[in-house]
């Protein structure tokens, strides 16, 4: 189903089962989705989920979120004054749908109406240069008066620099924390203005106060909303190039501003450029290097909003023990392609796909981008 302006929206009902499928525990987007596509909609998956959980190796009863805690947290988005977008709804991101681990619900604050824009992201130092504030003012200046918005991480530097220069044209923050927690509390007087002008998201709860590791997942969602990733000014060591090597597992563009090589602060950009990715002078650049990406994402939603009885052949699939030991066997702690799993056990493909299922629904299996999983 493609994602258009005509696409249903999830009746109330259909947002508890969503809610409740995505917090229960070892349920991660891209299981998310494969449980939606198997079973025909939450509500069957939900009730699936202790038997999978077990033929993966699970040894006690799997927790899943509650009805009444999935209404609480409604409740507590309503009083924050958050709306709750589901993928395949009209206002959901339509390149973030195009990523493999795109969160099936957001919450959102602001400007909705933004969120249909095509994005550029523009990430840096906190502790950025002059040249940087001059540079990043400069880029995010022409890129929203070419009609492009920008989406960043609502950070100290280069990020709020590209949030308030793109404040009238249009601008996305995605949040580690909840949608209504201000962070870091000294951009409280551009978190008031973003919100009347532009847009929050996170797909955390309202209240969710961050930590250090909930940085890296909020990365994927920046670059994944954006046709391409700008890099201005960033250490070696950053969430910056966190972002931008999501960008290129993503398929987006990875752009960077060259820096002086005797500036830190250029050291990481400096890396990405000899790495490969474009050198940006300036918003035409950028312009130039994004627009094939333009038409290419134009991105198709694998399942329905709506709740079906009808269950997909992979329910169908029959496993046994010796498949099980198969398909462990060829894990290891290095990312491998589920094609490859495929390939080397030779084993039919609805087959491994239920292993591996049940296997991420016990905690024993970790998915990556690009159709990828590790064993833990």
């Amino acid at each position: 189903m493609t994602h258009s302006l005509s696409s249903p929206r999830l009746d109330e009902k259909q947002k508890i089962a969503w809610l409740r499928l995505i917090r229960s525990e070892n349920v991660g987007p891209i299981t998310f989705r494969s449980l939606i596509n198997r079973f025909g909609g939450a509500v069957n998956a939900l009730s699936a989920l202790p038997e999978l959980s077990a033929s993966g190796g699970m040894r006690r009863c799997i927790n899943i979120f509650s009805s009444n805690e999935a209404e609480c947290e409604l409740e507590r988005s309503h009083r924050a004054g958050l709306r709750l977008i589901a993928m395949g709804e009209p206002e959901y991101p339509n390149q973030l749908i195009a990523i493999d681990s795109a969160p099936p619900l957001l919450y959102v604050s602001g400007n909705n109406d933004i969120l249909s824009q095509k994005f550029v992201a523009i990430v840096g130092s906190r502790n950025c240069s002059a040249l940087g504030r001059k540079m990043t003012t400069m880029i995010a200046s022409e890129l929203g008066t070419a009609g492009f918005g920008i989406v960043s991480g609502f950070a100290r530097g280069i990020d709020a620099i590209a949030h308030e220069t793109a404040l009238d044209s249009g601008t996305a923050a995605v949040l580690a924390g909840g949608a209504n927690i201000i962070y870091p509390p000294e951009n409280k007087k551009l978190y008031e203005r973003l919100k009347e002008k532009g847009v929050f998201i996170s797909e955390r709860p309202p209240d969710f106060e961050p930590k250090g590791r909930d940085f890296p997942r909020r990365n994927r969602i920046i670059s994944g909303m954006a046709l391409g990733t700008l890099i201005i000014e960033a250490a070696v060591r950053s969430g910056s190039l966190i972002t931008a090597r999501m960008a290129a597992e993503q398929g987006r563009e990875v752009l960077a501003v060259p820096g002086s090589p005797l500036d830190p602060r250029a050291e990481g950009a400096n890396t990405l450029i000899r790495e490969g990715a474009t050198l940006i002078r300036s918003a035409d650049d950028v312009i130039d290097a994004i627009t094939p990406l333009c038409d290419r994402l134009a991105p198709e939603i694998e399942f329905l909003l709506a709740e079906t009885t009808a269950p997909s052949s992979l329910e169908r699939q029959k496993t046994d023990d010796s498949d099980r030991v198969q398909i462990t066997n060829a894990l290891g702690p290095s990312p491998v392609s589920i094609d490859d799993i495929i390939r080397h056990t030779n084993l039919p493909a609805g087959v491994v796909l239920t292993v591996l299922l049940e296997m991420e629904l016990a905690g024993r299996i970790i998915r990556h981008e690009r159709n990828c999983v590790s064993s833990i």
